[in-house]
């Protein structure tokens, strides 16, 4: 394969523009998937659909080394774009908001190297292209359908505007927040503004549960343990002299583990339904467990470490805090299989790479598809020398 390390740069950044342009969600992916399987195919590289638009490339099969994975994800979310430049989303409330086309960029730069290099590699290697990865659990279901056989060790990661550019993070143990959403409907009965004491106001009864809510993690929850509860909408339809019959609210819950989720979960609903009962109205919930925390074993984590070491620099090390209050469903490859994942920082300055992933203005940040893939490569086995 006659092709240069700053050919491929070239190739593998207008493909994530491309990818950018026609985002898709969660389970939606067919086109997306059709580029990927597309860009594998021209460059001789083997794959296997999984989870209908997922897509698990392999390379030095027969090889007897350590069996190392790296993953990507690829859908989007369901966001208008406000950004102006060329490569803009084509498809009304779809965007690329959380940079999964800049990391399904970066994995393909790694496997057409690697191809490039097939016969150097000592061990084999598995690239995932993984769909559903905001909310759809499309690990799970990768998982499920065998896309971790034989596989020893798994790496991913997550570009972030929040870390300065060319530093990173790779902790042992918790790196993401696990979560869950909840969402509780309250119903009374509605009536004219004038008459309250006819009503049995579920305005009321929800504002109500709503401060109540807040009030969990800072006394229900021990200072010395971290979670977050945010209701993050209340919606009452209604006229400004009508008491609707229904209200509705919900949010999502950060713990770091399962058992936490649980408790918070009990919270949440008994505090609903205790709260409905005393201002005369019903609450029904739903809780909604999503990502458990995403830990990474020690032994993967110092490896991911060195290899950032030597190619961002013995300085890469970022002073954030983590483990973060984001979740990942990379957590559920690291529940099955030693890992690591990594936080690589994006902010170079630029506008658009500052703003925070689901942000109408956010774009992944090109220079990041070089230098992490250098990091994959490395990962892979294969030494970077272009």
């Amino acid at each position: 394969m006659s092709l240069t390390w700053s050919e491929l740069m070239k190739i593998v950044v207008e493909f994530r523009h491309e990818l950018h342009a026609n985002p898709e969600l969660s389970w939606q992916e067919e086109d997306t998937a059709k580029r990927i399987r597309a860009m594998l195919d021209k460059y001789n590289i083997s794959w296997k659909k999984y989870a209908r638009t997922g897509t698990v490339a392999s390379l030095a099969p027969n090889a007897q080394g350590e069996h190392i994975a790296l993953r990507g994800d690829i859908d989007a979310l369901p966001m208008d774009e406000k950004n102006n430049f060329d490569y803009i989303s084509q498809r009304p409330q779809c965007m690329h908001a959380c940079g999964h086309d800049g990391h399904t960029a970066t994995l393909m730069a790694a496997a057409i190297w690697l191809k490039k290099n097939e016969d150097l590699l000592n061990n084999p290697v598995t690239l995932i292209f993984q769909p559903a990865e905001e909310g759809g659990h499309g690990a799970k279901k990768m998982i499920e359908e065998g896309c971790l056989e034989g596989v020893d060790f798994i790496y991913g990661w997550h570009n972030w505007p929040a870390i300065e550019f060319g530093k990173a993070v790779c902790p042992d143990g918790i790196v993401m927040a696990g979560n869950g959403t909840f969402h509780i409907k309250v119903t009374g009965k509605g009536g004219h503004s004038s008459q309250p004491e006819l009503c049995l106001d579920p305005v009321l009864a929800a504002s109500a549960i709503v401060v109540s809510l807040q009030q969990i993690v800072s006394r229900q929850i021990a200072p010395q343990k971290i979670a977050v509860v945010s209701v993050t909408y209340l919606n009452a339809p209604s006229g400004e002299t009508t008491i609707p019959d229904c209200t509705e609210l919900g949010g999502s819950i950060r713990v770091y583990d399962d058992a936490m989720r649980d408790e918070i979960f009990c919270s949440i609903k008994e505090i609903a339904q205790s709260t409905a009962k005393a201002y005369g109205v019903e609450a029904m919930v739903e809780l909604n467990p999503r990502y458990s925390a995403t830990i990474n074993n020690p032994k993967a984590a110092q490896n991911m470490r060195e290899v950032l070491s030597e190619n961002l620099g013995e300085d890469y090390q970022s002073s954030i805090n983590v483990p973060t209050m984001a979740s990942e469903d990379f957590s559920y490859y690291l529940q099955k299989i030693p890992g690591a994942f990594a936080l690589i920082g994006s902010d170079d300055g630029e506008e658009n790479h500052n703003k925070p992933c689901h942000n109408v203005y956010y774009d992944f940040n090109d220079k990041l598809i070089e230098s992490v893939s250098k990091v994959f490569i490395e990962l892979a086995g294969l030494k970077n020398e272009k």
